[in-house]
């Protein structure tokens, strides 16, 4: 394995680094931003870079002692390694592990006073002074302060998760109690979670918010069961004035650990306190779960955090480039990413920080040409994404047409509007030049496929029902 080792304090001015010392450098300096000078000096900034296997993809992180590396490893893990694949897209794993010489000035043997690792319950683990960091019970996951309503990007896909979010964490009456937000991954759910803890603690200093995954749930119930603690387990999660359980669905299957949860709910919901639940799909559609936990999370406000269309992954990549003056990232290439990067919302993010990364770390202009080269891997794999034949047989099947009209020479309205929309879709949403998608439209000229476009995208600023057909039909191609 190749060893490429780097002192904490090192940063981009080392002679000749390597790709994988650039990488921890810029990946160092982006955590820093991102989760404030308190945490990273006090956990992120003694981690040493130990080596890259160039053939396994595996990343080596040390820290100075076992305390120190298991609480990185339960609190960052995730965030390392996207960053890592961010920077790198061979790396496929982040061991992180004690070994690493602290330096001197990080005072890394003892732990920060305000960012206590969570004690297991089977043995408590000797925690500073002044306990967890702000906003987290002392076993829940601290809250991200990046994550806040006003760095959350809102658009058609999330407006209706989006302001039950920022009612429920602004006080006051509700109509609703639980919410439920439901959507895949990477779409938004857990920075609204982090978001209503956040405002909820500035609105409510003295209020006590717990923020914890499913599994989290789980393992500590498991945990104070062995233990025969299940009452301070219990005592404390529903004295929450707001309890945010991220993924529900990994209870599914798991009778004592769903027994207690519903326990906890009712007691919650009763006492009038605060409950937020996130999945990956609806209640309904939830397998494994009980049927009395269904019915309570159906009883509150769901909210749906759908996949993110054009427009708003625009919006995304602007707010985005709002925090990185450093960048000069041009229109053509926004417009880009915002087309193809199309998954979900950190893919596409992740996306935009690896070409700024890979130009400043370069010297390179960003242009198309770099873009395209950089993101070649994440290309090829969206490439299968959306054909014209598909988006021709799902148009035609939305306009209850036959798809052979998609090319045929009539021009009765209800065709050559289906038509249209068809053509303008083959633009937005494949890499087929002009002239090739009029050739699949029955040899039609590249400019009769310009006037569709133009056509389509006026009727869109006048005409509410074309737009909500054309953002339905987006959604069905990209999903």
């Amino acid at each position: 394995m190749e060893e490429s080792v780097i002192h904490p304090d090192s940063d981009l001015s080392l002679d000749s680094p390597s790709p994988a010392e650039a990488a921890w450098a810029a990946i160092r300096a982006n955590l820093r931003r991102r989760c404030g000078p308190r945490t990273f000096d006090g956990w992120l900034k003694p981690i040493v870079l130990t080596g890259l296997d160039a053939d396994t993809g595996e990343v080596r992180l040390a820290l100075p002692s076992d305390f120190m590396a298991q609480w990185v490893e339960t609190h960052f893990a995730e965030q390392l390694l996207a960053a890592w694949k961010a920077m790198l897209p061979q790396v496929r794993t982040v061991i992180i592990e004690a070994g690493a010489t602290p330096p001197r000035s990080a005072g890394a043997d003892a732990a920060p006073a305000r960012f206590a690792a969570p004690a297991e319950p089977e043995e408590e683990a000797e925690s500073p002074a002044d306990g967890p960091p702000p906003g987290a019970d002392e076993r829940g996951t601290p809250l991200e302060p990046r994550y806040s309503f006003d760095s959350f990007v809102v658009g058609k896909a999330n407006e209706v998760a989006y302001n039950a979010a920022r009612t429920l964490a602004e006080g006051g009456r509700v109509g609703f109690n639980p919410l439920f937000l439901h959507g895949g991954t990477g779409l938004g759910k857990t920075h609204l979670m982090h978001a209503i803890g956040s405002e909820h603690l500035r609105r409510n200093a003295r209020s006590r918010v717990i923020y914890m995954s499913a599994e989290k749930f789980m393992y500590e119930f498991v945990g104070a069961m062995r233990a025969k603690d299940t009452h301070s387990f219990k005592a404390r999660l529903r004295s929450a004035d707001l309890l945010m359980i991220d993924d529900v669905q990994f209870i599914a299957g798991k009778d004592s650990t769903q027994e207690e949860f519903f326990h906890t709910m009712n007691e919650i919901i009763s006492a009038g306190r605060r409950l937020v639940i996130t999945a990956d799909r609806s209640p309904q559609d939830l397998d494994g779960i009980e049927a009395r936990i269904l019915s309570r999370l159906g009883g509150g406000l769901v909210a749906d955090v759908n996949p993110a269309d054009f427009e708003l992954r625009l919006n995304i990549i602007v707010k985005k480039l709002e925090s990185m003056p450093q960048a000069d990232v041009p229109e053509d290439v926004v417009m880009f990413l915002a087309r193809r990067i199309s998954a979900n919302v950190r893919e596409l993010e992740g996306a935009l920080n690896r070409v700024v990364a890979y130009s400043m770390l370069s010297g390179r202009t960003i242009d198309m040409d770099f873009t395209a080269e950089t993101l070649a891997d994440l290309l090829r794999a969206t490439q299968r994404r959306i054909t014209i034949d598909e988006i021709q047989r799902r148009v035609s099947d939305h306009y209850r047409i036959k798809q052979a009209e998609m090319s045929s020479a009539r021009r009765a309205r209800e065709v050559a509007r289906p038509r249209q929309v068809a053509m303008y879709l083959a633009k937005q949403l494949t890499p087929r030049s002009l002239p090739e998608i009029g050739r699949r439209f029955g040899g039609r000229d590249h400019t009769t496929v310009i006037h569709a476009v133009k056509q389509i995208e006026k009727l869109r600023q006048i005409d509410a029902e074309l737009d909500a057909d054309v953002r339905l039909l987006i959604r069905q191609l990209e999903g």
